[in-house]
Formats: C-alpha cells, structure tokens, sequence
C-alpha cells in the first residue's frame, strides 16, 4: 500500500536536516548545517550525525571534539548542544544570560550558598586553565578540596554556573569521560563586539539565518521554542534578515532560492535515530513525525531512540546489552523491516559495537 504523501513543508524540513539528499561527509557538516545538536547524552548526539551522514563513525565525532573543531556547551534551553567551535562565542551570549537566574535558584536549592558558588566558579576556572582538559570526577576533587558542595545535582550546577560566565567548554574524550577546558585557551576569546549593541544584533540575525538554513521553513515561534529566546526575540531575528528570506505559505518562512519542494517521494529511507534526535526538537510542535503518538515518543521529557519509516515515528529502540531491540508503534511492512534491521548493523559498526541481530519486541 503506497504511503500518503508527506506535506510540503515536511519535506522541506527533512532536506534541511540533512536526512534526505546527499549525505553530509563529516560531523562537523552535519554540525554547522543544524547549528547545533542537543547532546546531554552524547551517544545520542554522535548518532544524530550518523543519521545525517555516510561512512562515519562516533570516534569521527569524537576527533572532532578533540581538534577543537566541535564543542559541548549548555546553550538554547539551558541544554547541552554540539556546536562547531566558531559559533561557541555568539551563540552563548545570545542563550546563556536567561539561564543566569535558573542557575542560582538551582544552586541554593542543591545547599550552595552564593559565596560557595562564587568561589567554586573561581577553583573551577583556575583548574582547567591550569591543568588542562579536566573531567568531572577530577574537577569535583578540586571543589571538594575548596570547601564547595558536590554532593546529588550541587557539582553540575557548579559547572553549568562557570559555563555560563563564559570559563568552560567541554572539549575532547578522556576515556569515557568528556573533559572540561577553558574556553578562551581553547578556543580564542570571547569576541569584544559580542558587548556592543550592533554585536548583539548581528547575532540575533546569525541566529535566525542559521536556524532556518537547518530548520526551514518555520515560523518564529518555532525560533523561539528551539533556541530558547523571547518571541520578540525571535521576531526581530528574522526581521533583520527578511531581505534573504522567502514566504513559504501558511505562515512559514524560509532561506530565499529554497522555495522549490524536493521532488515528490522525497522521504528518508527506514532509519534508527538515536535519543534527543533534532527531529524531535527542532519546532514548537512536533506532530508532523509522531502524529498522536506524543506522549510515547517522550516521557518526563525524556526522548527515547525512535525508527523513522516514511518521515513518521513507527517504534522505539535500544541497545541494552549491545543488542538492538525494536518495539513498534505501528505496523511495519517487511521491506521495512528488513532494512531497519540493515540499519541497526550500521548502528552497532558505527558505535565500534560487536554485531547482534535486531530483535524486534511485540508488546
């Protein structure tokens, strides 16, 4: 049975994904093409490439990370997102200074009093800009030492409070561990007309471009949902760039010349995405991909791996053990199927995983 074509503007949106046409040849393509890839859990982040991209593997992102080409950071949201190393400065003035407020609140509700805070940022600071790449288990022996609460989520908001202040980024792979570095030895420092009036409005501006190069068409409301700013915000982002823009209908807007829909069929192939996918988070709304199947894909504001068959959620996925598990949502065809389990043999070469047959579970 032929499946309902998708809405313009959905296929749209999966072009600038990059989850159909050519695949992208590096994370650092797939990066710079999304703006940024949320990443507080870093395997879903390495696999949000991998979905975006051909003949690449996690320890690529890895390098990445350790040429100092990729970064972590909490920026939209108050989330950690992957950037590419030359948006870190504009893109944290522009999301951090909301997250200031949240940040203390955290603090005094983890036992940390302002002084304590003030002075973990400083040992904090001091330590990676002396020492070098440090990971959390170090950097928390260091605030111990100092006098500084660790204990339950007091450490990571620690670390979220000198991330802020522009002290920190979260740089290459020590181990299993990603290691904190300074920002400013790691990355050059923070650009003095980010400050200036003009400054702020050129990256407002970037943001807006940026977002719809990977994102549209949308609107911007859904702007302001994905990077976390005010809806006037948004709003002024995209006034500043109307000149570059071009109406897509019903309210959309999107990069001038990309009007044109990818040809009919356009859909990505059956494909396992990893969790906190950009799909899923990229737009005030996300029903297009999970029609009324919501409350599935997330819960507690947890996103869960996903299948995606003909631009729609169809099941869920693991990989508890190395081994990948599918529970479907839906009914998937045998085609589909078999190329789902393909794709979970990619899952696990692109992981550096040993092979297992994909189980698929019936509920």
């Amino acid at each position: 049975m032929a499946r309902p074509a998708l809405p313009e503007h959905v296929t749209r949106r999966l072009r600038a994904q990059r989850l159909t046409g050519p695949p992208a040849g590096s994370p650092q393509e797939v990066t710079r093409a999304l703006l940024a890839v949320q990443a507080q859990d870093l395997r879903g982040a390495r696999l949000s490439v991998r979905a975006r991209s051909n003949a690449l593997s996690a320890a690529d992102v890895d390098a990445a990370l350790a040429d100092r080409s990729l970064v972590v950071s909490w920026y939209n949201r108050g989330t950690l997102h992957l950037v590419a190393a030359e948006d870190h400065w504009w893109l944290h003035a522009l999301t951090t200074p909301q997250q200031v407020t949240g940040n203390r609140r955290r603090l005094e509700q983890e036992g940390v009093s302002p002084g304590q805070a003030d002075r973990g940022v400083a040992v904090v600071a001091a330590a990676v800009a002396d020492e070098g790449p440090l990971t959390r288990p170090q950097l928390r022996d260091r605030l111990d030492a100092a006098g500084v609460p660790t204990a339950r989520q007091a450490l990571v908001h620690v670390l979220m409070a000198a991330t802020v202040a522009g002290h920190l980024v979260r740089g290459p792979m020590v181990g299993r561990e990603q290691a904190f570095v300074d920002a400013a030895t790691w990355l050059g420092p923070r650009p003095a007309d980010l400050d200036t009036p003009d400054g702020a409005d050129e990256a407002l501006a970037r943001l807006a471009r940026r977002y719809l190069v990977g994102h549209g068409p949308a609107t911007a409301q859904d702007l302001a949902r994905w990077a976390g700013t005010t809806l006037g915000a948004a709003r002024r982002g995209l006034a500043a760039v109307a000149g570059e823009l071009a109406d897509a209908g019903h309210g959309l807007v999107d990069v001038a010349g990309r009007t044109t829909p990818p040809a009919a069929g356009s859909v990505p192939g059956p494909r396992l995405h990893g969790p906190y996918d950009p799909l899923l988070l990229g737009w005030a709304s996300r029903t297009d991909w999970v029609g009324d199947r919501e409350g599935i894909v997330t819960t507690n504001g947890l996103f869960r791996p996903f299948a995606l068959v003909g631009g729609r959620v169809v099941a869920l996925w693991s990989l508890a053990g190395g081994t990948p598990a599918l529970t479907p949502l839906a009914p998937i065809g045998r085609r589909d199927l078999a190329a789902l389990r393909a794709d979970a043999a990619d899952v696990l070469r692109y992981l550096g995983l040993p092979e297992s047959p994909l189980v698929v579970v019936t509920r």
